[in-house]
């Protein structure tokens, strides 16, 4: 877990700001108050950390916007006794957020320069409790199932199968489907071979490349937002 950290002006008013917006979870602002954004940002865009936006860490990727990851941790329902999936490291922010509402969370990171900058960065934090790999992980990590809940950090075409398959019974799936003109976050919970989905709102995420996702020129022949 991560420890505390003092949390500044802005990151409160921050959490003010997500708190109006429905992330109410007593635990989950608990978390968000104490791991520290900057940390995840490159130096050019750490002035802009609590601002409630998505920023660029580099490799095409961008560490998601605050509410976003707040929706996604909260509809995860974490007691602190969970072992979690987290499909899409990025930055590790969201890595940092879960370890301190979890019991393990294993992080899988396609992009090998983004997975050593967050061990590092996470190490640093003293986030004991994660384990990142680098791996295409549309098809999640099945050596680590299975999962009370699998958060993914990037837009699927529809649910990955391979990631309701690795949930436990009553586990929870939330990820971004859609393409590039529209994407909605859906909660997934199995029961059995059973599943029930809510769509939890619109979001704008990357793609999830791999097998289990989009391939690059599936991606590039979607139509641009607007």
């Amino acid at each position: 877990m991560c420890p505390s950290v003092n949390g500044g002006h802005s990151r409160e008013h921050l959490v003010a700001a997500l708190r109006r917006e429905g992330v109410d979870d007593p635990r989950v602002i608990g978390a968000l108050m104490a791991v520290p954004r900057e940390a995840f940002v490159p130096p050019e865009h750490q002035p802009s950390a609590y601002a409630n936006v998505p920023l660029p860490i580099g490799e095409g990727q961008t560490i998601s916007q605050p509410l976003v990851v707040g929706l996604m941790t909260q509809a995860l329902r974490l007691s602190g006794r969970e072992r979690v999936l987290e499909v899409g490291t990025g930055s590790g922010y969201q890595a940092a957020v879960l370890s301190r509402l979890a019991a393990r969370i294993v992080s899988v990171e396609r992009i090998p320069a983004l997975a050593e900058r967050a061990r590092r960065v996470l190490h640093r934090l003293g986030c004991e409790n994660v384990e990142v790999h680098v791996s295409n992980g549309s098809l999640g990590w099945p050596s680590g199932a299975p999962y009370d809940a699998i958060a993914v950090t990037a837009a699927a075409p529809a649910v990955p199968p391979a990631l309701v398959a690795q949930l436990t019974e009553g586990g929870r799936l939330v990820v971004p489907v859609g393409g590039r003109a529209g994407q909605h976050l859906a909660l997934v919970v199995r029961h059995g071979r059973r599943t029930d989905t809510q769509a939890l709102g619109p979001v704008r995420f990357v793609p999830l490349l791999g097998e289990g996702g989009w391939t690059p020129e599936e991606w590039d022949r979607e139509d641009p937002p607007p």
